[in-house]
Parts: structure tokens; sequence; C-alpha cells
């Protein structure tokens, strides 16, 4: 399944970062998923369902950016037409 980041114009503009830029932003996008799952879970243990709903979608959704700046998505990217 293909990630719906994949049509936003930016997205290609983000992938032609230098490899450091890439690295430090995947960095930082994967910190925010793992926290954002992080209190998901906690919101859902406490019973706040649409707290935990609105976390887990920043996790899924940063998640995807980051998978997006990776090493091996940018080579796909420049063999796909535009």
């Amino acid at each position: 399944m293909r990630t719906p980041l994949m049509a936003l114009a930016s997205v290609r503009e983000m992938q032609q970062l230098p490899p450091q830029a890439r690295a430090a932003m995947r960095a930082l996008l994967n910190d925010l998923r793992k926290d954002a799952k992080a209190k998901a879970e906690r919101s859902w243990k406490a019973n706040k369902g649409p707290l935990a709903c609105y976390r887990k979608a920043v996790s899924v959704y940063a998640g995807h950016t980051a998978r997006l700046l990776r090493d091996e998505a940018v080579a796909c990217a420049e063999d796909a037409p535009r």
C-alpha cells in the first residue's frame, strides 16, 4: 500500500535535501512517531479514545514521512515517472 503522502509535490523537494539533512529529519520524525505511539497507548488505557486516535494518527504519519526520506525511497522516487 502506498502512502497518500507520495502524491504531495513537497515530498519530492524533501527527497532532494542533502543526505545529512534527510537523516536529521528522519531521526526527528522517528522520535515523534515513538513518542506519539506511547502517548496513544497511555490515552487508550485511560479511556481517552479521541485523544488516542489523534496521537495514533500522528504516529502513523510521522512514520510514513520518515520512510519517504530513506535513501531507498529517494532512489525509487528518482526512477518513478513524473
